[in-house]
């Protein structure tokens, strides 16, 4: 997810603008930068108000210090800030964001030199992000790095009704244990077959370590079914909302009705943790996937375009029964 966007060459530092780590004494000012710079571009009436209680700065820099970024000025000045992920061979990055009054200086520009740093260290097949499509200035800042727009990703929402008397998921669903090396690896083996190298292990361990939420997995016979890295309620999601930041199910004959069978589990889930909104980000690529959700009664909330680099469908593709949306 990103905003908001220079006109600089890429990689070009802004003058008089220093891009280093992002410390965590100056965490509570990237949020505050973030919510500023997002509320304005939407036109929010307040826009510190835009995301609500929703978190997307600390969970990300507790994540990993060492992938998060900033910009300052020659005073030490917080004007921006940017985040790297991991997920494997598949790299993405945001929130970029750059203080209002800064804007037009080259600081989004700037920030972007540090990630793709971290992308070529990383060696990552493929790198994305979620950017919005009416914005021809965000555009062109990312194909300046290389990214190049593809389909829309689409994110959804419904309701869910609470139901935190009841504990159990549904038949042949369970919650991972990120202490269980061998769920994990069945995790891995999943995404693998989905996108060489895709691995969401780091991704499992800090929403578990950070209390963000639960990993639900589905397996009905020898093979894993599917998983779903779920937030529930403080955090990314949001109080009274749960967000699914990632889910999968294992290709070949029966995925859609895989994908039924954990998107079943996802919602079971949110209904015991006592939420009432349920959030699924999927891109339009995936049409089996986004007909289903749509069917399921979840509704739009949001779109945004997906850009990839390189220019190849990686795992936005119409077989791949995927859940996420990069932001």
């Amino acid at each position: 997810m990103t905003a908001l966007t220079t006109q600089s060459s890429p990689g070009a530092p802004a003058e008089d603008v220093r891009v280093g780590p992002l410390q965590e004494a100056d965490v509570d000012g990237a949020d505050r930068v973030m919510r500023v710079a997002f509320g304005t571009f939407l036109g929010a009436p307040d826009p510190l108000k835009v995301f609500g209680d929703a978190q997307y700065v600390r969970p990300r820099f507790r994540a990993e210090p060492a992938w998060a970024f900033a910009a300052t000025g020659p005073g030490g000045e917080l004007l921006g800030s940017n985040f790297a992920t991991r997920w494997g061979s598949y790299g993405f990055f945001g929130p970029l964001t750059v203080r209002v009054d800064a804007w037009g200086r080259g600081i989004a520009s700037a920030l972007m030199r540090p990630v793709m740093e971290r992308f070529e260290q990383w060696s990552v097949r493929q790198a994305g992000l979620f950017t919005f499509p009416q914005s021809p200035r965000h555009i062109g800042l990312y194909q300046k790095f290389g990214f190049w727009p593809q389909h829309l990703t689409a994110l959804l929402e419904k309701d869910v009704r609470p139901d935190p008397g009841i504990d159990d998921l549904p038949r042949h669903a369970r919650l991972l244990d990120p202490g269980h090396d061998g769920e994990l690896a069945d995790c891995r083996t999943l995404t693998d077959r989905i996108f060489d190298g895709l691995d969401l292990t780091h991704e499992i361990r800090t929403t578990h370590a950070q209390r963000l939420g639960a990993t639900v997995l589905t397996q009905d016979g020898a093979e894993l079914d599917g998983f779903a890295v779920c937030h529930l309620g403080a955090g990314e999601a949001g109080s009274g909302s749960g967000f699914i930041k990632f889910a999968a199910v294992r290709p070949g004959p029966g995925t859609g009705e895989r994908f039924e069978q954990l998107l079943n589990a996802c919602e079971s889930l949110a209904a015991t943790r006592g939420l009432s909104r349920l959030v699924a980000g999927v891109n339009t690529a995936r049409h089996d996937a986004y007909r289903r959700l749509l069917a399921r009664n979840y509704r739009p909330w949001l779109e945004g375009v997906l850009m990839q680099r390189p220019n190849e469908p990686g795992y936005a593709r119409p077989d791949a029964y995927v859940i996420d949306d990069l932001r």
